[in-house]
């Protein structure tokens, strides 16, 4: 049985720099077989972590590619914490995190689940030290959910990126970091599967350098014997940790025990922990200071520090490294440790970014507003939160999902929600672990938690509470107030369903209605034309699980419809701008006359568009929008007959709805800069003038302007494409290569070997020359430990009878790719993998677009 006690410095502060390790050595002699029945007791009677202090806060998030190893290392945490009693196991369908039976019958991760639990765990805590509450949010790996992925990361304080050391860095590895780059959060990696045949830890922090552009800190390195991974060299500490190849166990094992066994282990270790100082003291006074004085004998406390200094800003231009294999229990503990020590609480983050306010942050406009009242007054602001994700639980139906930011929420606020101008109360205020839920009091500044009862709340609102309720609008100070919610990407793919009867499709639009609140890159439309209902998605996988879930979640009888294939969904676009359009709706709206007008003007979206975007323009589904407002007085908005950011809000709607359709193929409208215009003096008719007015004025305004284009020829047609990376044996790559030239339309970028991806990776540019990458870190200057086979490899290959493999790396229409791996197969006998990661549109000319024009 692995004893889970933690084998770390005490961090809290440099005048604290005793270590913790003799005391946990002794405990685990102690303790190895009686802890885990106690810890887990423990933790069926506590579920008081919403009450954690925020400066004991971690909230984390696991990222990776699909299949590296993010929900084992996930159940590994638990267990080792004492939360589970059991380690879960994927292959056999029993994870505590992939709970859906979907997720266990296909062994991925699908929607990101919460669990919590303390780390070190309270029972294994000397007297002064106090355990961290770690909100752990598992992620989901296929690029068909990259939205779950988005929308859960700007609530995260830190990340942990895993690696399969076999595979290195793939696609999707290099689009979470990115996303993970835009919310400055800081991370850790940790190379996984370093037990398996074919791991190379050299390859894959090369590839961190080089690919993923950051500097690797290797904190760990592996200890291998022969070739074997048997555990982990702590480079900081000096020691190390034996893993036990039947039972599990970890045993710490010394310096000059290491000394006897193999000395030149130790040169290795000695030689990792000079280099990680050198790094170090280029980028860090204080390091660099004590590197003066001290040389090769600075103290783990000023090494930590100094890290901890270095990633804190989430900029990630260094990144700690750490090794394991989860599934074999190598390294997690050490790991959990990493993140206690190293990954930020709440109260460590930047201050929190808010638009709609004039203020550029919440403490700014918090102290603008203390000011204007007095300091002796109530503060403006009782609670602030972020619902990241909402879900509709079969038990407690709809749950949103909130990241409390300031202040604290209970279950009696009425909370102002500043997307849909509403006020709101929950039901229920719950403790989220995974598939259990626990009725909580209030929810506190740094916790994460969820809510029943929200009618009106999705995904990306902002929640408020004051102090007291003002009437039915919230201060104006506070109206628009709201935190920058991630982007929803466009739907690459949809399916047609044709409901056979009017009850059927009542049933089948609430139920998709319910899914897309659900799940915000899901969409849904019906076709005015055929009735039919269009739901849209991410690709093959996404749309699979959402008719699943359809049918099984929601109850829908596959028999009360018919339902299509899969297919991909095109775009529209404009190649010339427009002249302007005015349009005056003169209609009755529900029996109530009203009129209304608006100008638009719309061209192709451009570079410079991008650069100079305005307060008062929005992005969406790959538009920007513009909405100008002339004022009587420059800047006096106090003398408009009405509420500027009401009417703005009305255009901005109708833009959106006339985009949604274009003239030439009923496709969506992309790439384009659509300025409108709303003149108080011709275009507002006073008390006739209604928000369902301004919007079908906006709406009519853009349908015209799209219909001239189309009439002119100005319209052309996007279609999604995506990145494409095939690992396959070298034999058959010029085969495949020609096959997606050729028969595909693709373009081949790059062609790796693996000689090529030891020497940091090489790859053509227009020429077709090989080069460099560009902006990549320079993989000669990073220290990285040999692999234990480099010196024999050409006789290890030939023993275990390796193929030589290459990765094919292109670009290619994604219609043609979403049944390629059954081409593949029939190509390499099933030795192959498959990454797909859809990656924008591109314009569709000659023979494609007479062939869909034809269909």
């Amino acid at each position: 049985m692995l004893c889970s006690v933690p084998l770390r410095s005490c961090h809290h502060g440099s005048s604290c720099s005793r270590l913790l390790l003799p005391v946990a050595v002794t405990r685990i002699v102690k303790i190895a077989q009686s802890a885990r029945g106690s810890l887990s007791r423990a933790y069926s009677s506590d579920h008081a972590h919403h009450e954690a202090r925020i400066e004991s806060i971690r909230n984390i998030g696991i990222i990776a590619h699909v299949d590296a190893g993010k929900t084992t290392t996930t159940e590994r945490m638990l267990y080792h914490s004492g939360r589970t009693r059991h380690i879960g196991n994927v292959d056999h369908g029993n994870t505590t995190t992939d709970f859906l039976p979907m997720e266990r019958e296909r062994g991925i991760t699908i929607q990101s689940a919460a669990v919590t639990f303390q780390w070190p765990p309270k029972a294994l805590c000397p007297p002064d030290h106090e355990p961290k509450t770690i909100n752990l949010i598992d992620t989901p790996g296929h690029q068909d959910f990259r939205y779950e992925v988005d929308r859960c990361l700007p609530i995260l304080d830190g990340a942990v990126c895993i690696l399969d050391s076999v595979k290195g860095v793939e696609t999707h590895t290099e689009r979470v970091w990115q996303s993970a780059q835009l919310s400055k959060i800081p991370r850790l990696l940790f190379v996984n599967k370093l037990d398996r045949d074919g791991a190379s830890f050299r390859r894959s922090v090369q590839e961190v350098a080089s690919r993923l552009r950051t500097w690797p800190l290797l904190c760990q390195i592996p200890w291998w014997h022969k070739d074997e991974f048997v555990g982990i060299i702590d480079v900081i500490h000096q020691h190390a940790f034996r893993f036990s190849s039947s039972s599990g166990a970890m045993s710490v094992v010394s310096k000059q025990s290491i000394a006897k066994e193999d000395p030149a282990l130790v040169d290795e270790m000695e030689k990792a922990r000079l280099r990680l100082v050198e790094a170090l003291s280029e980028n860090d006074d204080q390091i660099m200071e004590d590197f003066l004085e001290l040389e090769k004998d600075v103290s783990s406390a000023s090494i930590k520090q100094a890290i901890r200094r270095l990633i804190m800003d989430g900029e990630a231009r260094f990144t700690p490294v750490f090794v394991g294999a989860s599934l074999r229990n190598i390294g997690v503990q050490p790991l959990l440790d990493a993140v206690v020590d190293y990954l930020p609480s709440p109260s460590d983050r930047p201050p929190l970014e808010i638009i709609g306010a004039k203020a550029q942050t919440l403490p700014q406009l918090l102290d603008q507003s203390a000011k204007k009242k007095g300091h002796h007054q109530e503060p403006p602001i009782v609670g602030l939160g972020h619902v990241f994700k909402v879900v509709d639980d079969p038990r407690r139906g709809i749950m949103s999902w909130v990241r409390v930011y300031h202040g604290a929420f209970s279950r009696s606020s009425h909370m102002w929600n500043g997307n849909v101008h509403a006020f709101e109360k929950p039901m229920h205020i719950l403790h989220v672990s995974a598939k259990d839920h626990h009725d909580i009091q209030h929810l506190a500044m740094g916790h994460i938690g969820a809510m029943t009862g929200l009618s009106s709340a999705r995904t990306g609102d902002t929640l408020i509470t004051f102090p007291s309720r003002q009437g039915s609008v919230a201060p104006e100070v506070f109206r628009n107030l709201r935190i920058k919610a991630p982007e929803t990407p466009p739907a690459v793919a949809f399916v047609a369903i044709e409901p056979y009867t009017r009850t059927a499709n009542d049933k089948l639009e609430e139920a998709l209605n319910r899914l897309s609140r659900e799940d915000p890159s899901i969409r849904w439309n019906k076709d005015e034309k055929t009735g039919q209902l269009i739901l849209s998605g991410m690709g093959l996988l996404h749309l699979e699980i959402a008719q699943d879930r359809l049918l099984t979640h929601y109850k829908i009888d596959r028999e009360s419809a018919m339902w299509g294939d899969i297919e991909v969904e095109y775009s529209e676009c404009l190649h010339a701008p427009t002249g302007p359009h005015r349009s005056l709706y003169d209609r009755s709206i529900r029996d109530k006359a009203g009129k209304a007008a608006c100008t638009v003007q719309i061209e192709p979206l451009e570079a410079h568009h991008h650069e100079t975007l305005l307060e008062s323009a929005i992005e969406r589904n790959g538009n920007i929008i513009h909405v100008a407002i002339p004022l009587p007085r420059k800047g006096d908005t106090a003398t408009l007959p009405f509420d500027p950011e009401l009417v703005r809000q009305n255009i901005f709607n109708g833009a959106i709805a006339g985009l949604a359709r274009g003239p030439r193929r009923s496709a969506p409208i992309r790439r384009c800069h659509v300025h409108m215009t709303f003149d108080p003096a011709t275009d507002f008719f006073g008390v006739a003038t209604t928000g369902g007015h301004i919007t079908n004025a906006a709406l009519f305004a853009v349908r015209a302007a799209l219909k001239e284009a189309h009439d002119r020829g100005q319209v052309g047609i996007l279609e999604p494409v995506a990145d494409v990376q095939i690992h396959c044996p070298e034999e058959v790559g010029q085969a495949i290569q020609h096959d997606l030239a050729s028969a595909r339309g693709g373009l081949v970028l790059e062609v790796r070997k693996p000689e090529e991806d030891d020497e940091g990776g090489l790859q053509a540019d227009g020429e077709g020359e090989p080069q460099r990458r560009r902006d990549a870190i320079d993989v000669s200057k990073v220290y990285v430990p040999p692999d234990p086979y480099e010196s024999v490899q050409s006789l290890r290959g030939a023993k275990k009878a390796v193929v030589r493999m290459l990765t094919i790396v292109g670009r290619a229409p994604l219609k043609e790719m979403m049944k390629y791996d059954e081409r593949l197969r029939s190509l390499t006998g099933g030795r192959h993998t498959l990454q797909l990661d859809p990656d924008g549109f591109e314009l569709v000319t000659g023979a494609r677009e007479r062939a869909l024009e034809e269909r």
